[in-house]
């Protein structure tokens, strides 16, 4: 989001659960178009809130998985609070070789890509 929209949206990366390191496959396909995310910790909707961020702060969560789409409507049922799921591809386990693994990562990495820029306006280059 910040790569093609900037910084002027707050947005936070928060998972069911806290799996604490980012996948190096992840990693790697995210650096190919310039999104560093080798210094990124994930944290769980409870970690959030732990640490003051306050989900009915918030105007949109976007589930990327079935999981996070539960958990985000049993968390903001009592807010006006939009819930989307974007059914994006897990590639955690699939690829044989590395070579594969990378072409799935990158395939998850183009759906999210997809998602973004048909939900908002055409990104503008961030300079």
């Amino acid at each position: 989001m910040k790569k093609f929209y900037g910084t002027g949206t707050y947005v936070q990366s928060v998972g069911v659960k806290n799996d604490l390191e980012i996948d190096g496959f992840c990693i790697a396909v995210c650096q190919e178009i310039d999104v560093e995310l080798s210094r990124h910790r994930s944290r769980s909707f409870d970690e959030m809130e732990q640490w003051g961020d306050d989900l009915s702060s918030f105007d949109l969560v976007v589930a990327l998985s079935p999981a996070s789409q539960r958990r985000a409507l049993e968390l903001t049922r009592v807010f006006h609070l939009e819930v989307e799921y974007w059914p994006i591809m897990d590639p955690t386990g699939l690829g044989e070789t590395r070579a594969a693994k990378l072409d799935s990562y990158r395939q998850t990495r183009d759906q999210i890509i997809k998602h973004l820029t048909a939900r908002w306006p055409p990104p503008q280059e961030i300079t």
